[in-house]
């Protein structure tokens, strides 16, 4: 009892300090990487048409906005990036209106960057494939899918529960919100990108324009962290990869890339209890992520599987950093960037 009467009061202690007026040094936006195409106008262009002469666009940047706390020297700035279907608003507010890691991570110190992913919300892509459909330069088969997920397939596909509409007994999720989080799914278009991923490429260039980042993805983005180092890792001081599969057969030259970097690969519960196409999808992806974490371990490197109820904390969802637990979750991450990030940089 005891115990149970000394959390409450921690916890309630937490609750009030966290919920002080925020603070920050600076807070802004910018973009990342992008890439200049050269424009011919199509043969129907009318004459003097904006778009009746050539003439050169910017494609593929990434958006980024960010704030500083008023102290951010002491620690690695954290880069933040979404999963399929979503935005950067991933990280802001829960949709039942709780405090989201972005803010949580500015109060414990850190400098957060959160990017919309290249075709994404605020980011660029290339248009040209879609203008040519049009004008009937290339066949409608050229035009790229674009994703829209639906309510009862995220349902799933997160695992609130075994059916839509049914959430799990010890749902962290909190589902009575769900329609809040159905209204930040919007369409995907990352088949209009080419390989690899500008995104990646993006990522990494933050992290050298920071002079050193973590970089954090979730899902879709889950391993986008560890395809950016692969590019340059000259900028990325840790890896945080969030619900996604890992490439288990990774080569031995880039496994030496790994690790160097100390790496978090995080999972949430009931990873094969979810019904429909997509019912074995988390447990074949914690395998891969289990054999990379092995894999760079035996390569000499510093990687770590976090699986939630291994650790006591059951119910968990796809969307750890929106469940009701979410800061108790987020505090897991800055105990082990302090550890094997912070340590290594002093």
């Amino acid at each position: 009892m005891r115990t149970c009467i000394a959390f409450a009061l921690a916890c309630s202690a937490l609750l009030a300090a966290d919920n002080k007026p925020l603070v920050i040094a600076e807070q802004g936006s910018f973009f990342v990487g992008g890439e200049t195409r050269h424009i011919m106008p199509p043969p129907n262009a009318p004459p003097n048409s904006p778009g009746a002469a050539p003439s050169d666009v910017t494609i593929n940047q990434m958006y980024v906005q960010y704030q500083k706390p008023v102290a951010p020297a002491r620690h690695v700035p954290v880069v933040m990036v979404h999963g399929c279907c979503l935005s950067s608003k991933t990280w802001e507010t829960t949709p039942d209106g709780r405090m989201g890691w972005n803010e949580y991570f500015l109060r414990k110190g850190r400098s957060v960057y959160l990017a919309d992913q290249v075709s994404r919300a605020r980011s660029g892509f290339d248009a040209t494939v879609i203008n040519e459909v049009k004008t009937g330069a290339s066949p409608a088969s050229k035009l790229p899918n674009v994703l829209m997920a639906g309510h009862q397939v995220a349902w799933t596909v997160f695992r609130f529960g075994p059916e839509f509409g049914k959430p799990f007994a010890d749902e962290q999720f909190p589902v009575d919100a769900a329609d809040e989080l159905y209204k930040q799914m919007i369409p995907d278009f990352n088949s209009i990108l080419p390989t690899p991923n500008p995104t990646w490429k993006d990522m990494a260039a933050l992290a050298v324009q920071l002079k050193g980042a973590i970089l954090m993805g979730h899902s879709e983005s889950g391993f986008f962290p560890e395809e950016a180092a692969l590019l340059d890792p000259t900028g990325v001081r840790g890896l945080i990869s969030i619900e996604q599969a890992c490439r288990a057969d990774m080569p031995q030259a880039q496994l030496a890339i790994m690790a160097k970097i100390p790496i978090l690969v995080m999972f949430g519960d009931h990873l094969g209890d979810v019904t429909g196409p997509f019912g074995n999808i988390w447990t074949q992806n914690f395998d891969t992520c289990q054999k990379f974490v092995d894999a760079v371990n035996k390569a000499g490197g510093d990687a770590q599987m976090m699986w939630l109820p291994k650790m006591g904390i059951k119910g968990n969802s796809h969307m750890l950093m929106q469940d009701k637990n979410n800061l108790q979750l987020a505090d897991l991450i800055p105990a082990w960037t302090d550890q094997h990030v912070e340590k290594k940089k002093r």
